[in-house]
């Protein structure tokens, strides 16, 4: 996880606008399909970027814990934040809590990432605070590969 992680940091980060420094901790390891992983990757990392990219120093920072039988990894970003009054919307299909002037987007990442959490036995939140950033949690099964 933690190269596919550094590895979509890697193509994403070639945009010249991406002035974020991420923090990449040690991420466990689990049994899951690559492809799909990647997509997972590639939604959180380009959320993280494109929502702190207003901010005087972005810092995007990734980890992994093991809770039980469970492995939970977070993406967390220092960007606008959202308010949790709204954050069940955030992993529906063509929902955005920021305006399209604001941020670009189409609203399907989110539930791109729901979708292929669920499918490997886990569940996927967020927290968030409007200023202050925002952490996305998923967690798979802590099947050894």
């Amino acid at each position: 996880m933690k190269a596919l992680a550094e590895d979509v940091w890697g193509e994403l980060s070639k945009d010249n606008h991406c002035k974020a420094k991420i923090q990449i901790g040690e991420l466990e390891s689990v049994l899951a399909d690559r492809v799909l992983m990647n997509q997972v990757w590639v939604n959180l990392l380009s959320n993280a970027i494109k929502y702190s990219s207003n901010e005087k120093e972005p810092v995007v920072k990734v980890s992994s814990e093991k809770k039980k039988d469970m492995i939970v990894y977070s993406v967390t970003d220092n960007g606008a934040g959202f308010d949790m009054q709204y954050a069940h919307k955030l992993f529906g299909v063509f929902q955005r809590l920021h305006s399209a002037e604001d941020f670009e987007g189409t609203g399907v990442g989110l539930a791109i990432v729901h979708r292929v959490i669920t499918k490997h036995g886990g569940t996927v939140w967020a927290k968030g605070e409007i200023g202050k950033g925002a952490i996305f949690c998923f967690s798979l099964p802590a099947k050894k590969i």
